[in-house]
């Protein structure tokens, strides 16, 4: 957990800054919090890779630093390490990101399926319905009908999205079980069910994997985007022309209140200091391509071995100048930022339905276990929101600057014989070594 000290107590980060490895390991010794935050929002970590003083970067992970920690332009340690453009830094923040989220979900876990136990046995149906406001590109996005099933401290998820990126999906026919009475390594088994394989999932992956993901974060644009709580307000939607009464629909078997949400605002920024001529217009091609409804093949096929980057020149900027500047408006420590920044208002809607079997904590405790798969992530955080009274059975949500989604619950139902079946490896199935191959488009 991330702390805010007040100045001029960063001790670490100015251990840091001037390359102090023996003060720096003293004062981690000593208790300083690894995880605490300057004025401007950064780490110690941060100042690590931005200043490349790489022995003091791998010294604060031994020491657990954060690695998912975001400063208040909104950027993490792997952010600036993209920026930088070691290859060994963002693999090494990287593989020590996945372990931090192994550790943090193994932490809640517990309490997670404890939760999971005292509810009754259920199924459900979700309809993902994706959209956006570039031309054309909307006809293209997929769509997907998700099938939960719960029983006793198991979850299993049908879905037909295998991954979903900012501009990037890949389909298939897979199911994800979460099995809370085993061990924690075993818990996640993925099924892959149009080629009869499984596997576990695991958050590291293999070293080929992680090299892959560091090839696409070291070609493609730097980007964070967040979604204000501040401002947003519900207001009761209304129907009809003349005769004005408030909305009321059908939605699967339930009866819901429409409210109109305002003040939905995802703020993104983007950076591409680390991007070659050549990489920002492959990059433009592929947007261009997708907005017209087509996709480059070549884009989806080639992967390109991406070198380190020379290091940008050695910082001029003192400790002084850095610490006593406004927060968030530091001077830059590292490679020259390039960056832009964008506001999109969304118009959104969410249906309340007051007589839902399932409480929202509850829905929630489903949704965390499943926080690796983006969007489902996504729909998580908004329903952390503040709603209205009810169950949100139908809502539209942000989830990248271009696309939202339209979440539907069409269908719950408690069951008290629900096959166990449904949670073990079918007969048949080999294991899979090489990770699932759905269309990806």
């Amino acid at each position: 957990m991330t702390t805010i000290a007040s100045y001029p107590d960063y001790p670490l980060h100015e251990a840091v800054f001037q390359k102090n490895i023996k003060s720096l390991s003293a004062r981690l010794r000593n208790g300083c919090q690894v995880g605490t935050k300057d004025k401007h929002g950064n780490t110690a970590l941060h100042l690590a890779v931005m200043t490349g003083h790489k022995e003091c970067l791998h010294l604060l992970l031994a020491h657990g630093a954060p690695v998912k920690a975001r400063n208040l332009q909104g950027w993490t340690a792997l952010a600036e390490a993209v920026s930088y453009g070691d290859r060994l830094i963002i693999s090494h923040l990287l593989k020590k990101l996945k372990i931090q989220s192994r550790e943090s979900m193994n932490e809640r876990r517990p309490m997670l399926v404890e939760a999971l136990k005292k509810l009754r046995d259920f199924s459900m149906i979700i309809r993902w319905d994706f959209q956006s406001w570039v031309p054309l590109l909307s006809r293209v996005l997929p769509s997907d009908v998700c099938h939960i099933y719960k029983k006793g401290s198991s979850i299993r998820v049908d879905t037909t999205l295998i991954e979903f990126s900012d501009l990037k999906w890949q389909r298939g026919n897979i199911s994800i079980i979460y099995d809370g009475d085993l061990l924690a390594e075993n818990s996640f088994l993925v099924l892959d069910n149009e080629n009869m394989a499984y596997q576990r999932m695991k958050y590291e992956g293999t070293d080929s994997e992680i090299e892959e993901e560091v090839d696409l974060l070291m070609s493609s644009d730097i980007m964070t985007a967040t979604l204000p709580t501040t401002g947003i307000e519900f207001s009761r939607a209304q129907t009809g022309w003349i005769f004005r009464e408030d909305r009321r629909e059908t939605v699967g078997s339930f009866q819901a209140e429409f409210y109109e949400v305002s003040g939905v605002t995802i703020e993104s920024r983007k950076r591409r200091e680390h991007l070659s001529e050549e990489d920002i217009a492959k990059n433009k091609a592929v947007l261009e391509s997708i907005s017209k409804g087509t996709m480059l093949e070549e884009s989806l096929n080639e992967t390109i071995q991406k070198k380190s980057l020379a290091p940008p020149e050695k910082t001029s900027v003192t400790w002084e100048e850095y610490i006593n500047a406004e927060p968030g408006k530091h001077p830059c420590l590292g490679r020259p930022i390039v960056s832009k920044e964008t506001k999109k208002v969304y118009k959104a809607v969410v249906g309340m339905c007051e007589d839902f079997p399932m409480e929202i904590e509850d829905l929630l405790t489903i949704l965390e276990l499943f926080a690796p798969v983006r969007h489902i992530s996504k729909l998580r955080d908004f329903i952390e929101l503040k709603l209205p009274p009810g169950f949100p059975v139908k809502l539209d949500i942000p989830l990248f600057p271009t696309i939202s989604a339209k979440v539907t619950f069409e269908d719950f139902q408690y069951h008290e014989n629900i096959s166990v079946a449904l949670f073990q490896i079918p007969p048949g199935y080999q294991k899979n070594t090489k990770g699932f191959s759905g269309k990806k488009q």
